[in-house]
C-alpha cells in the first residue's frame, strides 16, 4: 500500500475495527440488523469526536461494511485522511430475521424461546430466520483476513463495521473461540474499536495478531 518513492513505515501492521455512531434506531432500541438506518444527532456529534482519533493512526487503507451507519462512520474519517472508503457487504451486522424494526421490549414478549435459547449461550439464528453468530464470523472474519493480507509492515487498516460483527470478525482473526469472546468481552459502544495488534512474544521472531485494545474510544484513549 506504500506509495512509490516513499520511506515505508515500520513497526507492526495494526488493524482498527470500529463499530459505527449511534443511529435513530439505536437510541429508540429498534433491532436493525441489515436494516439501513440514519445516524442520530448524538451519533453525528460522536463522529466528529472519535474521527480525528481514528485518522491519528493514519492508516493506509480504510474500509467499511456498506450500510448507512457504517459508510456515514467511515465518510468522517476518510475525509480527515483523503483516503477513499472501500465498501464490503461481508462486513454487514448480523441479520436478525424477523426482528428487523422491532422493538426490543417487543422482541423480548414475542420471541421467548429464542431469548432464552440465546441467554444460555446457543447460537441460535436471531429472528428466528436471520443469521448465527457462526455465519456472522465466517463472512467478516473473510473480509478482516484480506484486509490484513493487503497490509504491508508498519501499516494501518481502519475497518468500521458494527456491533455483532466487528466482535466476531475481530476473535475470528485472533483464534478466539466465540463462545468465550462472548462470555468474557462486553459489546462495543457507539463509535468506540477494538485494536488488533500482529506481534510476537519476546523470546520469538513468530507473529500473530492479537487484541491491543477493547472498546477504545475519545474518552478512554
Amino acid at each position: 500500500m506504500t506509495a512509490a518513492g516513499s520511506v515505508p513505515p515500520v513497526g507492526p501492521r495494526r488493524i482498527v475495527i470500529v463499530r459505527h455512531a449511534e443511529t435513530v434506531d439505536n437510541a429508540a432500541r429498534v433491532w436493525q440488523g441489515h436494516k439501513d438506518t440514519e445516524l442520530s444527532d448524538r451519533g453525528h456529534e460522536q463522529v466528529e469526536a472519535a474521527a480525528p482519533h481514528l485518522a491519528a493512526y493514519a492508516p493506509a487503507l480504510i474500509v467499511s461494511s456498506d450500510l448507512r451507519r457504517a459508510a456515514s462512520t467511515a465518510d468522517a474519517i476518510s475525509g480527515l485522511t483523503g483516503l477513499e472508503v472501500r465498501l464490503d457487504a461481508r462486513l454487514r451486522e448480523v441479520h436478525v430475521g424477523e426482528w428487523q424494526g422491532m422493538h426490543a421490549d417487543e422482541v423480548r414478549e414475542r420471541y421467548p424461546d429464542v431469548i432464552a435459547a440465546l441467554d444460555r449461550g446457543e447460537d441460535t439464528p436471531r429472528g428466528v430466520t436471520g443469521e448465527t453468530r457462526a455465519q456472522v464470523a465466517e463472512r467478516a472474519g473473510a473480509a478482516l483476513r484480506d484486509v490484513a493480507r493487503e497490509l504491508l509492515p508498519g501499516e494501518t487498516a481502519v475497518v468500521v463495521a458494527h456491533g455483532v460483527s466487528a466482535r466476531v470478525a475481530a476473535s475470528a482473526l485472533v483464534g478466539l473461540d466465540q463462545d468465550v469472546s462472548d462470555a468474557v468481552f462486553r459489546g462495543l459502544d457507539n463509535c468506540h474499536w477494538i485494536e488488533l495488534v500482529e506481534a510476537g512474544k519476546s523470546f520469538s521472531e513468530i507473529t500473530r495478531w492479537r487484541i491491543s485494545g477493547w472498546n477504545l474510544g475519545p474518552w478512554n484513549v
